[in-house]
């Protein structure tokens, strides 16, 4: 049988501005493709929401890089152009872990992200993001602003640094290195000056951790490291870097593009205000039709698979293409590429599925459902400015956008977090659904389709 290296394989456009129009064609072809990474690294890439979660559980898939053939047979040493993907199948962290190292690891983790810590974050999360709304109530009305740069992006990083001890330098080092790694279009140039440049840091943060520890996740690795669960420091330093780039990173683009796609779609965002929709349907619409990982490398398989007819065979990597199922017709109906928070919510694999699933999944989403109604009620009248580029992040990996430039109105009042209304729909009735209404069809918020032009 020909394997993946003699398959003709699609590349992956590694500046990811299309993504939508590339997951489609990608179907057209099947619902299991072979494609081509940047640095000539191929790999089977599933384009169905059910493909997708069939090897998501697989036990005969693995994230170690040791059961892929390009990382034994010694290939990635012979093609340096491909060297960038070390920055994410060669870290010592849950994201290359699997069965009880992937659950000792997970176990020291859980703790930060239990639904007890989450909810007392609540507070704390609310008085950032009033100060961060008060700070933007000083520009005059009819300014534009950044709100990625001034709303989106310094709340979750702000909330996640607090939970790790981070101080203000250590905090722009960590968020320098996410934005450097997501970067794949010029990936062999950062990603693995990005990742040293993170390590050199955080090893900076153990340290001064170790002399004054503190009520945070870093000090309970450190005490975890020195005591019984057999943490090595290689462990402790990428279980940090995958946890703080994670977990303010992706919540950065769920806030900027449920923005986005809200402002694109006023019709939908008067039904949310009104109380007809609940803002947590707004983040769920959002993860499913702009998720923040667009696709995510890489797992491999430890034994021969047979699935949409073909056979991935041991050796071979996978790539998970969580942001692109949910696009999928076959689960999410044939206006799964418009934005609509008045459809029928169907499960999307945006925070992944399985023994994997994010552990920071509710506290973005909680994030997201206090940001979101806060500035769109100290700013009833906000707006997308004249010309806004939404110029797209180049990666195929994430997806958000560069800047948000918006304009501001006269502020509602920003010394306070609004209380929600009660939402005036009706799901909850036993057997009711909500009727799925027509959809503007519109481009992903950060990336316009090209097949509409």
């Amino acid at each position: 049988m020909t394997t993946l290296q003699h398959l003709p394989c699609t590349p992956i456009d590694p500046t990811g501005r299309h993504p939508q129009a590339d997951l489609a064609h990608l179907r057209t072809l099947g619902d299991l493709v072979p494609v081509e990474l940047p640095g000539g690294i191929r790999a089977w890439a599933p384009t169905r929401h059910q493909t997708l979660k069939t090897l998501l559980t697989d036990p005969r898939v693995s994230k170690s890089p040791h059961h892929w053939d390009a990382w034994h047979s010694g290939w990635l040493t012979e093609h340096p152009e491909a060297q960038w993907i070390t920055a994410w199948v060669g870290v010592t962290s849950m994201l290359t872990a699997g069965g009880p190292d992937h659950q000792r690891l997970r176990r020291l983790v859980a703790p930060a992200f239990s639904t007890r810590r989450i909810h007392n974050l609540r507070p704390a999360i609310e008085h950032i993001t009033t100060d961060l709304l008060s700070n933007l109530s000083t520009e005059p009305a009819g300014a534009t602003v950044d709100l990625r740069a001034r709303f989106a992006q310094p709340l979750p990083i702000q909330v996640i640094s607090d939970l790790f001890g981070l101080e203000p330098g250590e905090r722009e080092q960590v968020g320098a290195f996410a934005t450097a790694i997501m970067d794949t279009a010029t990936v062999q140039d950062t990603a693995i000056t990005a990742l040293h440049t993170a390590r050199t840091a955080l090893h900076q943060l153990v340290a001064r951790k170790q002399e004054t520890p503190g009520d945070d996740l870093t000090t309970a690795l450190i005490a975890a490291r020195d005591g019984d669960d057999q943490l090595s420091t290689d462990e402790l330093i990428d279980t940090l870097v995958l946890t703080l780039t994670a977990g303010h990173e992706t919540t950065v683009h769920l806030i900027t593009n449920a923005v986005v796609a809200l402002l694109q779609h006023p019709d939908q965002l008067a039904s949310v205000r009104d109380g007809h929709v609940p803002w947590s349907t707004v983040v769920d619409e959002t993860l499913r039709y702009a998720g923040s990982i667009t696709t995510l490398p890489l797992r491999f398989a430890t034994h021969a698979i047979d699935l949409a007819g073909q056979r991935i065979a041991p050796g071979d990597a996978i790539l998970a293409t969580f942001g692109g199922t949910g696009w999928d017709p076959d689960q999410h109906g044939d206006d799964a590429a418009t934005f609509n928070v008045h459809r029928e919510q169907k499960p999307h694999l945006a925070f992944g599925h399985g023994v994997h699933y994010c552990l920071g999944a509710p506290l973005a989403r909680m994030e997201a459902e206090i940001a979101l109604p806060a500035l769109f009620s100290c700013f009833p009248h906000l707006a997308l400015a004249d010309g806004a580029a939404l110029e797209p992040l180049p990666s195929f990996i994430t997806h958000g956008v560069r800047t948000l430039d918006a304009t501001l109105t006269t502020p509602a009042s920003a010394h306070s977090i609004p209380a929600q209304r009660p939402p005036r729909h009706t799901e909850a009735r036993a057997g009711h659904r909500p009727q799925r209404t027509r959809a503007t069809t519109a481009p992903a918020p950060a990336r316009p389709n090209p097949a509409r032009h």
